[in-house]
């Protein structure tokens, strides 16, 4: 369980905030969504997605992601995982739809890649708050159709990832893949909810993780004690009905905190 030393020796700019750094070690057993607890010495240790087998896209949001972003090439971090459950693969011919918000693109580019090369039929959404803010555009259309939404309207259509998810027969998918927002997967949720099709869907979560392998209880969902870490991050809408999804989260501190 101990971090092993991951030298950065690429970096790629994805937008103003977020970039993703390429380490000289590769997770190749890796299935999407699962994550790895990445160290940053001397300050924390975050979890963090995989969004190639020897990547990780970072934005920069708290002190931890903050000092990542401004690494360069030679640095290194301790990297320990692959854990937790990741997404569920789709078989051949089947139908896939992916919807995912900002940075949640990070967990679902790799599934894309890996639901093409299955033979799977892949449709993305992906949402944004403009042009700037997309991340693998690009990488999402080579796995099939696309359709862009941004809060402001400078590509694809003005509005939300939901109001594409409208105009959109759901049910005809066999597999559909959330990442993002909490908010934004809660309405997604409620939308396919109201279709019956939640049951077909997988939704990656995002909590305060500490130990990353389910021993602390510092992830642990109510009602059911589900723990994001080892159970998750990745779950069927099923089991997140009437759960403490898209309602709160915890704080470091073990308190309730807004989403």
């Amino acid at each position: 369980m101990r971090p092993i030393d991951a030298r950065i020796v690429k970096t790629t700019q994805e937008t103003s905030s977020t970039r993703t750094f390429f380490f000289d070690v590769s997770f190749d057993d890796a299935q999407p969504g699962q994550f790895v607890m990445v160290w940053a010495r001397g300050l924390d240790e975050v979890p963090m997605t995989l969004s190639y087998a020897n990547a990780i896209t970072v934005q920069k949001a708290g002190d931890c992601t903050s000092h990542i972003v401004e690494l360069s090439e030679g640095d290194s971090l301790g990297i320990r995982g692959p854990f937790g459950n990741g997404f569920t693969l789709p078989a051949k011919d089947d139908r896939v739809m992916v919807v995912a918000g900002g940075v949640g693109s990070a967990p679902l580019a790799p599934l894309a890649d890996r639901a093409t090369s299955i033979g799977a039929s892949v449709v993305s959404v992906l949402g944004a708050r403009n042009r700037d803010e997309l991340i693998f555009e690009e990488r999402f259309s080579q796995a099939g159709e696309v359709h862009v939404t941004t809060d402001d309207g400078s590509a694809g259509r003005c509005g939300f990832v939901t109001d594409q998810l409208f105009d959109m027969d759901v049910a005809t998918f066999d597999h559909i893949y959330v990442c993002g927002p909490e908010i934004m997967m809660y309405k997604v949720f409620g939308i396919l909810k109201d279709k019956q099709v939640h049951g077909h869907a997988e939704f990656s979560l995002h909590r305060y993780f500490k130990c990353g392998i389910g021993v602390c209880g510092a992830c642990c969902m109510d009602p059911t004690g589900l723990r994001v870490c080892k159970d998750g991050p990745v779950f069927n809408g099923l089991q997140l009905e009437n759960s403490e999804f898209g309602k709160y989260k915890r704080s470091a501190s073990g308190q309730r905190a807004g989403i």
